[in-house]
C-alpha cells in the first residue's frame, strides 16, 4: 500500500511518545479567596496568598488597605470577570466563575490536607456540603468572611445578574465588615487575625479542614 506523503511527513514530525513528556504539577497549599471572590494561590509552603492579595490591593503601598482601594480591587476582579463587557455580570459568567476561576468555592470539592499533611485526603458527607456539621462552606473555607459565594452575594436584587453598582456596594459592606474597629483602614496583621478566627469557627466535627488544599481534586 502507497501512504501518502502528507501521512509520511505528519508521522515524521510527530514526537516520539515519552520524548517531550508534559508535566503537570498541583500545590496542596492553601488558596486565599478576597472579599470579593478573587482567588490567589501560593506556589511554596512559605508563601501567603492572603498577603499576596494584601499586597496588590495595597495601591500606595502604605501598609494599609482603604476602603477606596477595595473598591479598585472590586472593580478590576468585576472587569476580568464581566468578558462581555456589558457592564454586569451574567449567569454565564458566573457559571465561569464558579468552574473555571474559583472552582475552590463549590460545596461538593474533596476536603484537602494541610501544607506538609500526610493526612489522607476524604470525600465530604452530604452532612458537610449541606452545612449541618457546622463546618464552613465554599469561599468561606478559604477567605475573612463567611461567605460562601462571594461574586453570587452580591446580587441583591435577585435578578440572576451582578451590576458593577451592586458589586461596589458589596465590596463597601465588606469592607466596614473587616473593618470592625472602623479605623478606616485594614493591615495585613489585622487581616491575618481575621483568618485565624475565621479559621478557629466550628467546622467538621472529623477534624478534617475543609480550607486548606486547592481546587484540583485527584481522581482516587
Amino acid at each position: 500500500m502507497i501512504v501518502p506523503a502528507l501521512v509520511v511527513l505528519l508521522l515524521a514530525a510527530a514526537p516520539v511518545a515519552g520524548s517531550n513528556p508534559i508535566t503537570v504539577t498541583g500545590h496542596a497549599w492553601a488558596p486565599f479567596i478576597s472579599p470579593m471572590g478573587e482567588p490567589y494561590r501560593a506556589h511554596s509552603t512559605s508563601e501567603d496568598a492572603l498577603a499576596l492579595w494584601f499586597a496588590r490591593a495595597d495601591r500606595n503601598r502604605d501598609g494599609a488597605i482603604t476602603s477606596d482601594e477595595m473598591m479598585a480591587a472590586a472593580d478590576r476582579f468585576f472587569a476580568s470577570l464581566d468578558t462581555d463587557h456589558d457592564g454586569e455580570i451574567d449567569p454565564d459568567e458566573l457559571n465561569q466563575y464558579e468552574l473555571e476561576v474559583a472552582p475552590e468555592i463549590q460545596t461538593a470539592m474533596k476536603t484537602m490536607r494541610a501544607p506538609g499533611s500526610a493526612k489522607p485526603r476524604r470525600r465530604e458527607g452530604i452532612d458537610d456540603m449541606l452545612g449541618l456539621t457546622g463546618a464552613l462552606q465554599g469561599a468561606a473555607r478559604y477567605g475573612l468572611l463567611n461567605i460562601p459565594e462571594p461574586v453570587a452575594a452580591a446580587d441583591t436584587d435577585f435578578d440572576r445578574g451582578v451590576s458593577l453598582s451592586e458589586f461596589r456596594a458589596a465590596a463597601a459592606r465588606r469592607f466596614q465588615l473587616l473593618d470592625s474597629g472602623r479605623t478606616g483602614k485594614l493591615s495585613l496583621a489585622q487581616l491575618q487575625g481575621i483568618r485565624e478566627a475565621q479559621l478557629a469557627m466550628k467546622r467538621n466535627p472529623s477534624g478534617d479542614d475543609g480550607r486548606v488544599g486547592n481546587g484540583l481534586p485527584t481522581a482516587d
